[in-house]
């Protein structure tokens, strides 16, 4: 129906200029207010010098404004590349470098460039003073939206190029996975400089409907009186936010329990007692997960408090998804439990591939179709059940395990609020599972009680060789294992 994102705000401007279309931690606006906001950013980056097709590098920021100039982006046919708010200095200006960007705006004051860097206030200021932009025509459904970087502290970055088509096919795939209704107000705590929050948000604004935008959910009582104040119906949250919300509010997410719709929850697993807990406290409410990446986006969705539910299924292709079980030289085959493969995925949704840089979009990205390195197979019933990562199934003397399967297993256990599982070198075996394990607290750690519990679990060969305790699971902002860091 529309051709970007941009143009369905603008159009929702036109036919519901009343109705709340954001609000944030200072302000809230109507869809008229904020076309009227994105229009004049327009202006602004026009007189910038912000050209068609020109990158321009934006510091994260959870406010009306900063969602309001990347539309304004848009509207004028340049790209938007957003970097996470706080990142350092050097690291903003390196990667402006890098992409040739012909502005940066921050949230703070960067001295020693001789790039058009400007700040979150001067361009509030010159909004204000702007009139409104006149665009005859809007973007092309197929040119560049935006550059999504990943934000890893290693290695060389990889640039994710999107078009508008790909935002398009990615609102579809979350408004229609959630059964999003008109009146829907979502809240998003989640950044906005993450494809996560910000395909919650485009969905949203493609279907005309209402957001509030939460700097954190460490505010509990902000979180709330949210809630309260603008009739939030649904949510949006990254497993680590609902960890918060259940430990600081206890139970009060029950008083909500004939309001809230559906949860979204994605980007990382979700620990099993979590779940466990939402699920009683908001036993109508539809807790959707979704399975993707910044590559693809929302490509499977599961609502896991559903009647009958599946160990490890993650659900049914979304929208615009096709998913495809291929082999490792990427040909296509007919999954099951006993013939598994590595999960691919076609439609609109997918990137146009890494910024600059065509070898390493062959090796993942080929004629329309996104290959993954999770394995998988199709069920009888049509659902998808994911496996684990192949680079983190450890390889016990032939034995395939996925450490996941480990962790879910552990975090049944009384006491155990957290574990990671590695792959530990074994002279017999190649290699043997070891579960590092973080306690709750007052909970006493006894390896050997852990050991027989698992052992009730689990088959034999995937029990835990070695067990010992951390202080803290090492996790991403969004919830992810890292992994690497556990030794």
């Amino acid at each position: 129906m529309f051709q970007s994102i941009v143009e369905a705000v603008l159009c929702h401007a036109e036919r519901t200029p009343d109705k709340l279309c954001l609000a944030d931690d200072s302000y809230e606006v109507t869809y008229a207010e904020y076309a009227d906001i994105i229009r004049r950013y327009a202006s602004c980056f026009t007189e910038m010098g912000v050209t068609a097709g020109g990158n321009v590098v934006l510091e994260a920021c959870q406010t009306i404004d900063y969602l309001a100039m990347e539309l304004a982006l848009h509207l004028i046919d340049a790209v938007f590349v957003p970097l996470e708010h706080n990142c350092a200095g050097d690291k903003i200006l390196s990667l402006a470098e890098r992409v040739g960007a012909q502005a940066v705006i921050v949230d703070r004051t960067l001295e020693g460039s001789e790039l058009n860097v400007r700040s979150y206030e001067e361009m509030v200021e010159l909004r204000k003073q702007a009139s409104p932009a006149c665009i005859k025509a809007l973007p092309s459904i197929d040119a560049v939206s935006e550059i999504l970087f990943s934000t890893g502290t290693t290695g060389k970055e990889k640039g994710i190029v999107l078009t508008h088509r790909s935002d398009i096919a990615l609102a579809e795939n979350v408004m229609y996975g959630v059964e999003m209704e008109k009146d829907n107000v979502e809240m998003i705590p989640s950044p906005m400089n993450h494809s996560h929050g910000l395909r919650r948000y485009y969905a949203n604004m493609y279907n005309g409907c209402s957001v509030v935008i939460l700097g954190t959910v460490m505010n509990i009582r902000k979180f709330f009186d949210n809630i309260d104040r603008f009739g939030v119906n649904s949510m949006d949250l990254v497993p680590a936010a609902l960890a918060v919300v259940l430990k600081l509010s206890k139970n009060k997410l029950a008083d909500y329990k004939d309001r809230l719709r559906y949860i979204q929850l994605g980007s990382a697993p979700l620990l099993e007692n979590d779940k466990n807990k939402v699920c009683a406290l908001l036993p109508d409410t539809r807790l959707y997960n979704f399975y993707g990446s910044t590559e693809s986006g929302c490509t499977c969705i599961y609502n896991f408090n559903s009647p009958s539910t599946k160990d490890k299924c993650i659900g049914k292709p979304t929208h615009n998804t096709t998913a495809i079980i291929v082999d490792d030289d990427h040909n296509p085959i007919e999954s099951s439990a006993e013939k598994t493969g590595l999960l691919a995925t076609k439609g609109g949704m997918n990137m146009e591939g890494y910024w600059k840089d065509p070898e390493e979009t062959a090796s993942v990205f080929e004629d329309g179709i996104m290959y993954s390195n999770d394995i998988a197979y199709i069920d009888e019933d049509g659902d998808i059940i994911l496996l684990g990562r192949k680079g983190d199934v450890i390889n016990v003397g032939g034995n395939k395990v996925s450490p996941e399967e480990i962790e879910n297993a552990a975090k049944t256990m009384p006491g155990i609020a957290d574990c990671g599982c590695i792959p530990v070198s074994d002279p017999a075996k190649g290699s043997v599972p070891k579960l590092f394990v973080q306690m709750s607290s007052g909970a006493e750690f006894d390896p050997k009680e852990i050991r027989s519990f698992l052992k009730s679990k689990l088959e034999p060969y995937k029990v835990p060789a070695f067990i010992e305790q951390i202080d803290e699971i090492p996790r991403t902002f969004n919830g992810k294992i890292l992994r690497k860091n556990l030794k």
